[in-house]
């Protein structure tokens, strides 16, 4: 039996130890206030751990991002053969291309619109196609052609538009795909049709996207699954768009009035079904928006941006910022630009973001000798950013 006194022998033996370690352990460095559980994903890590470390790899990573993707948040995007699309140009008050594409038994057809250029080109112009309409400024030399994205996939909120356009007709209520990937596989369509017609005088090696707010969603998507999309202008798309979901519902858990993943799958049906069960835990998902973005890199990316809470506009710049790394790793960094003026109406094209848009028309669209970096800033303020607390990658130069 321990008595009193060998038990504050034994204490009195310990005391020196225990003091020690304490003394030890105020001299180890201490955790963070603030961890990040939830960093953004690696664009140069496969899905296996391999590193990305070369630009063959990266085509190789890039069909992995789509893929999964596809799988977990947008749906599955169709192929079609270039002999399934029937292409008819006429002319009303404006010159139209009507699109017929057969798969199976079944047979859709819908009418793109376009708005020639100012000062076409002597055989053809580059062109822009404008989901639902187009926000940007007059571009001298370029035409616009005008996509009625609602036709080929509804958006009127989650219950009644899911399964609703010309897509679902062709490929069944219940396919997978969001209206966004709807969209992108109508755009897909739009060009086949601009290919087979000389007359439209569209120089379909030089087309670019656009879209404003929700359409602006649509045009980050298209450039990501159309390769044939020299230049995408997603305007002020907000959350599904530039902004990173993670970075979103950080924002949100501090108080910001911001759109999360969780509130935008009950808005409406631009996302597949299978990104519902992940929008509370977005965490888990091997991958976000700035590896959506990256799926156009090497191609050419212009983002105007709005300060708006709503659209996350801190999220975006960190987005953004993440994406360009895959640029950067390319040697391409000057084929990305990010535009964000502090106070503007939605939608409402700023003039302070017109010389980086015509910068970037100018190159990729006219084919000018002009140069486009510089045009990635903002004029906001964010005291509280740190690419450190959301990104712990390393930029490799890929060759």
């Amino acid at each position: 039996m321990i008595t009193f006194t060998r038990l504050a022998a034994l204490l009195t033996l310990l005391l020196p130890v225990l003091a020690q370690d304490q003394e030890d352990a105020s001299r180890c460095s201490k955790i963070p206030d603030d961890i990040n559980l939830t960093p953004l994903t690696d664009p140069f890590t496969f899905f296996n751990g391999q590193r990305v470390s070369s630009k063959a790899d990266w085509t190789c990573r890039r069909a992995e991002i789509s893929q999964l993707v596809q799988r977990y948040q947008l749906g599955q995007l169709p192929t079609v053969p270039s002999s399934a699309v029937k292409a008819t140009y006429f002319e009303e008050t404006r010159p139209k291309v009507n699109i017929a594409v057969t798969v199976g038994d079944k047979r859709i057809s819908f009418n793109a619109t376009i708005v020639p250029a100012t000062e076409p080109g002597k055989d053809s112009s580059p062109a822009i196609i404008s989901i639902g309409a187009s926000s940007l400024p007059t571009l001298t030399g370029v035409a616009n052609i005008i996509f009625n994205n609602d036709e080929i996939a509804a958006q009127n909120g989650p219950s009644s538009s899911r399964g609703g356009g010309l897509f679902y007709d062709l490929y069944g209520k219940d396919h997978s795909a969001g209206s966004l990937m709807a969209w992108a596989w109508g755009i897909g369509r739009v060009i086949d049709a601009l290919e087979k017609l000389p007359e439209a005088k569209i120089d379909t090696k030089h087309l670019g996207v656009t879209g404003c707010s929700r359409n602006g969603k649509g045009a980050l998507i298209a450039g990501a699954f159309e390769p044939r999309l020299a230049l995408t202008i997603p305007q002020e798309g907000g959350a599904g768009g530039p902004s990173c979901w993670r970075i979103s519902d950080y924002l949100e858990r501090k108080g910001l009035n911001t759109q999360t993943a969780h509130e935008i799958v009950t808005e409406n049906t631009w996302h597949s079904q299978a990104f519902e069960p992940y929008v509370n835990q977005i965490g888990i998902l091997p991958f976000d928006q700035h590896l959506v973005t990256a799926l156009i890199a090497p191609r050419a990316l212009y983002v105007p941006e709005n300060s708006i809470d709503w659209l996350g506009p801190e999220s975006a710049w960190g987005c953004q910022r993440a994406a360009r790394t895959v640029w950067e790793a390319l040697g391409v960094e000057d084929r990305i630009g990010f535009d964000q003026t502090a106070v503007h109406n939605h939608c409402q094209f700023p003039e302070s973001e017109v010389e980086g848009l015509t910068a970037f028309v100018d190159r990729f669209l006219r084919g000018k000798k002009v140069k486009t970096d510089g045009y990635f800033k903002t004029e906001a303020e964010y005291p509280d950013y740190s690419d450190k607390f959301w990104r712990n990658w390393r930029v490799p130069t890929l060759r």
